[in-house]
């Protein structure tokens, strides 16, 4: 499709709301309102769908370099795009490890080259995920990739003059650090959420303080350079307690949540499936409707897949020796659907906010984000809410598939995507 083609999307309902004609011209909106015509345009008749900003993720792992049998750019992408995403933030955990100007520009063009959606390299903290020694984080923020996020996700920034260092030195260019909470000492071995089940399955716990504790430190520390910290895949009611009382102060502190986080708990670990081993692990009841309730009142700023794409042969075996994580990118829509719509704790203007204007303004994402009106960048998803369906990971576009959904049946299916007026998704195919 060329930069000129002309696209006219007719009855999407627009942020669920009434249904209005919307026209793509070239890489824009050119024009939003009723009974809309275009001569040429490729009609896209949407009666009964939503129409919302291209989705934006802060936390997606696409493993290239360095592990291309779980996923690539490109896969990763195409499962971003499957999913309603127009921009993805790639961590930095590869191999060789994105902390250096060379490595972030590798993973930025490879992403250009893709073309399903834009990738935004996050840069790691210190030297090889080690943290020891601060990254070229300087060099990384004025490379051609232009990072200005900044994680160790995976691992812990666990030392509190090194996690100083790094938000000094990121407030220069406003910069932030998104960090994987979680006290290495108190998780040594852990296996699972600490509580009744793992006590009951004789499994090592993971205790909520190991993640409380640290972004305890972490808000203060923020607060006291004045620089930005950014919380990865809260997980307990606690957390949200402490993000909440660090917004009260008017401290530049920011916070996700994945989807699993939102709806799946520690019980389904009694079936010692793999697929639910993920860090942070999955918690209690409790646990998830506290982060249901901060997500819908704005404590949590934003959806966060934490896609973690793993070989079948990392997941397809005993609990103790698999791998930790779950692939998210194509399901996540809808499960926020499910747990936060549907539900009534959100209309889909606020997903538009938390799954789209929030993240691409954590990330500085000029472009993304933005409203569906006239004169705007044309990043676009078009949902159907009432599809209804098994999820199945063997169709999906992940090179993984990973999914603690697979059979669940869940709401919504993403039919189109465009990325700068460009079609990456047709009717539910990629383009």
């Amino acid at each position: 499709m060329s930069d000129t083609q002309r696209t006219l999307i007719r009855g999407a309902r627009l942020l669920g709301g009434p249904a209005r004609d919307v026209l793509i011209d070239g890489e824009t909106v050119a024009e939003v309102g009723d009974g809309l015509t275009a001569e040429g345009a490729t009609v896209v008749e949407a009666e009964g769908r939503v129409l919302l900003p291209g989705l934006v993720d802060l936390h997606t792992h696409l493993r290239e370099p360095g592990r291309e049998d779980s996923e690539t750019v490109l896969t990763g992408t195409r499962a971003a795009a499957s999913g309603g995403f127009t921009a993805v933030h790639a961590m930095a955990n590869t191999f060789p490890v994105a902390d250096t100007a060379g490595v972030v520009e590798q993973v930025w063009r490879l992403g250009r080259a893709s073309g399903y959606c834009d990738v935004q390299p996050v840069g790691a903290v210190t030297v090889g995920l080690g943290g020891k020694q601060l990254a070229e984080l300087g060099a990384m923020h004025e490379s051609a990739a232009g990072v200005v996020v900044f994680s160790d996700d995976g691992k812990c920034v666990d030392d509190a003059v090194i996690m100083r260092r790094a938000l000094e030195y990121v407030k220069a260019f406003d910069g932030v650090i998104a960090q994987h909470a979680q006290e290495p000492r108190l998780t040594e071995g852990a296996q699972m959420n600490e509580g009744v089940v793992s006590a009951e399955l004789g499994l090592a716990g993971w205790p909520a303080v190991a993640e409380e504790s640290i972004i305890a430190r972490d808000v203060l520390l923020a607060a006291h350079v004045g620089s930005r910290v950014h919380v990865c895949h809260l997980s307990t009611a606690g957390s949200v307690e402490l993000v909440r009382w660090a917004k009260s102060k008017g401290w530049r502190v920011t916070a996700e949540v994945t989807p699993h986080h939102l709806l799946l708990t520690d019980e389904l670990v009694r079936s010692y499936d793999p697929v639910y081993k993920v860090n942070p692990p999955l918690r209690t009841e409790q646990d998830v409707l506290a982060l249901r309730e901060a997500l819908a009142d704005g404590t949590i700023d934003c959806v966060a897949t934490d896609h973690a794409p793993h070989p079948h042969e990392d997941k397809d075996c005993e609990w103790g020796a698999a791998a930790m994580g779950m692939v998210g990118l194509e399901t996540a829509l809808s499960v926020v659907q499910h747990t936060m719509v549907d539900t009534g704790l959100l209309d889909w203007s606020q997903v538009a906010d938390r799954m789209s204007t929030r993240p691409a303004a954590i990330g500085r994402l000029p472009g993304h984000g933005r409203p569906v009106a006239a004169g705007e960048p044309a990043n676009l998803t078009l949902l159907d809410p009432a599809h209804r369906a098994p999820v199945e990971p063997g169709a999906f576009a992940s090179r993984s598939r990973n999914s603690p959904y697979r059979g669940l049946e869940l709401p919504g299916r993403v039919t189109d995507t465009w990325l700068r007026g460009r079609a990456t998704l047709r009717n539910g195919a990629l383009v």
